[in-house]
């Protein structure tokens, strides 16, 4: 059994309008995992679709109160973490620029070590007018296929890490 993310209250997805799990088994160490998600800025070098990721506070890597900016399927949104436990937990909220329905994301990981690697979880879940209308209606299974692919993408990425200091 693997944790889960850790949910606000107003975040449970039992009352948002749209979630996603989406996990993979990693065979590389959390550290490497956690090494590539805390650099938010540098996403893009996997997951080529986040290629627009700017930290507003003076440590490039992401950190509990880290905020930052992205520009996630075309729409730019504000985020600030708001959980950081090293190589296990990470977690921030979003709010969509611009968006006067007030329109809100949370989105976390979770590293689970294995005998082989790791396991890693991610879930989302959006709640509001906004999410619903762009990725509820005009684009269902829209949140799930984007972040199976980046799962997929980091666990690449990792696995390359893995390789390159072995080899």
């Amino acid at each position: 059994m693997y944790d889960h993310v850790i949910w606000p209250e107003r975040y449970d997805p039992g009352t948002s309008t749209l979630y996603a799990l989406n996990d993979i088994d990693v065979k590389a160490p959390p550290e490497v995992v956690w090494k590539l998600l805390v650099d938010a800025e540098n996403w893009s070098s996997y997951f080529p679709a986040e290629d627009q990721v700017k930290v507003l506070t003076d440590d490039p890597e992401l950190a509990l109160g880290t905020k930052y900016s992205r520009v996630t399927v075309g729409f730019p949104m504000s985020l600030v973490v708001t959980e950081c436990e090293p190589f296990r937990r990470l977690a921030w909220a979003t709010t969509v620029d611009g968006d006067e329905t007030g329109s809100s994301a949370y989105h976390g990981w979770v590293i689970t070590p294995t005998s082989d690697g790791c396991h890693v979880l991610t879930e989302e879940t959006q709640q509001g007018p906004w999410f619903l209308e762009e990725l509820g209606r005009k684009h269902p299974g829209a949140l799930y296929r984007y972040h199976q692919e980046w799962v997929e993408s980091l666990a690449r990425a990792a696995e390359a890490e893995v390789a390159k200091k072995a080899g």
